[in-house]
């Protein structure tokens, strides 16, 4: 089945593109968006709309299928490519993009997402939103074109074998950390809640304010949890930690914080994602390897993810290879074409370092569904609930394309058989 065409039509994503520099520098709300003045490229606010741009792949037998770009929330920052816009990107993908997949067979997904990602314009490789929204459509047209789900097309990629049940689902709380978290207390969401924890006043200046959060979900969970809920708290302090003890930090008053964590979660497993940012990668490798090294020498059981400068594929494997995290964050978007985040999640395997099959809120819901064929393919420990901050949305998205496709592949799993039978017959 040929790619007869390619096209691309600049829309929103499900979230905003926001300035992290400037937040971490303490621009104050102005209600939902913040005064003050952008400090990252780009940006014309602190707080902007998020853009998508919607590529449509036609296939010789008329057959439409969908991928779309989408670049995180806080694109710019962390060694992140600059932030995405639309419209100035359209003319790449009908243009060059095109030129290079019209006229290939649909069938060949891997190829064909490998010549994407390898392309270049006027010498400079394609932005990883456009490598990720086009590589989305191309899986969808091997799927459609073997008449078999966009998981199976992924695990021949890849070489796995799919999960059979939901990978575990991870909801994000946004801002509204206790009203979204109750929601997912009530649903029986498996990681939970994000949070959020960006300012010292979300964290308290001693960290304080955290601690009493983390109080409030054991206690909350069991109240509105089914029988036997069993969560696992997973926040995000995007640096704060490293923040509020200062550089260079004191290991053992770090390591003591940890302790104070895992004390106020217990009996719950909790995971804090990107306990500091340092500047850049090797540094940041650098420090949370002592800190994951410190925990272990004080038996502390707090798991360490790994998110700030680990964005591409080969940051992945920088930090897995130097034992920095419990977790590694796979931000779908930030590794561009979507097999790539399949790739990075099988280089896990076999380490001491668990894959997080993320992304952000600043997605699309067809972004999210293509990540949760990635999820079942690979068996991540882990996929975030995306789009939006709202919870109910993308949760509803990531687990219902999970659990439609596990049925489907049954259902022609014994179909074979049965076709298989009535043949020796």
């Amino acid at each position: 089945m040929e790619i007869t065409g390619l096209h691309a039509t600049p829309g929103y994503s499900g979230f905003f593109f926001d300035d992290q520099r400037a937040i971490k520098q303490g621009a104050a709300h102005d209600g939902f968006t913040y005064e003050g003045e952008p400090v990252t490229d780009g940006f014309d606010e602190i707080r902007q709309a998020g853009e998508t741009l919607i590529v449509d792949v036609e296939l010789a037998d008329g057959t439409v299928v969908r991928g779309d770009c989408a670049a995180v929330q806080y694109s710019g920052a962390g060694g992140r490519d600059p932030l995405f816009q639309a419209a100035a990107y359209a003319p790449v993908i009908e243009g060059p993009v095109a030129d290079a997949l019209e006229g290939r067979d649909a069938t060949e997904f891997l190829d064909n997402a490998e010549l994407l990602e390898e392309m270049a314009v006027d010498g400079d490789r394609l932005h990883t939103a456009i490598r990720y929204g086009v590589s989305q459509a191309l899986l969808a047209a091997a799927a459609d074109a073997q008449n078999t789900t966009r998981t199976d097309v992924m695990a021949d990629a890849l070489d796995t074998e799919p999960a059979t049940e939901p990978v575990p689902v991870f909801g994000q709380s946004g801002d509204d950390r206790y009203n979204n978290t109750e929601k997912m207390f009530v649903k029986g969401v498996p990681v939970l809640p994000h949070a959020l924890i960006n300012s010292v006043e979300k964290i308290g200046e001693n960290g304080e304010t955290l601690l009493e959060y983390v109080e409030w979900l054991v206690e909350r969970s069991q109240e509105l949890g089914p029988d036997g809920y069993d969560p696992r708290f997973h926040i995000d302090v995007y640096g704060m930690i490293g923040e509020i003890f200062g550089a260079p930090y004191d290991r053992d008053e770090v390591v003591d914080y940890f302790a104070a964590l895992e004390d106020a979660a217990d009996p719950f497993p909790i995971q804090i994602e990107g306990p500091m940012d340092v500047g850049d990668r090797a540094d940041q490798i650098d420090a949370m390897v002592e800190l994951r090294e410190g925990l272990a020498d004080a038996d502390v059981g707090v798991d360490i993810v790994a998110d700030e400068w680990c964005n591409t594929f080969e940051d992945v494997q920088a930090f897995v290879d130097a034992g920095a995290a419990d977790l590694v964050q796979v931000k779908t978007p930030d590794l561009g074409g979507i097999h790539r985040s399949g790739q990075a999640v099988r280089y896990c395997e076999g380490t001491d370092t668990r894959a997080y099959l993320g992304g952000t809120c600043n997605e699309t819901e067809t972004s999210a569904r293509a990540c949760a064929h990635v999820a079942l393919a690979t068996n991540a420990a882990q996929v975030l609930a995306k789009p939006g901050m709202g919870f109910d949305e993308g949760y509803m998205i990531v687990e219902n394309e999970m659990r439609r496709t596990i049925a489907r592949r049954e259902r022609d799993r014994q179909r074979t058989e049965t076709d298989e039978v009535t043949a020796d017959d």
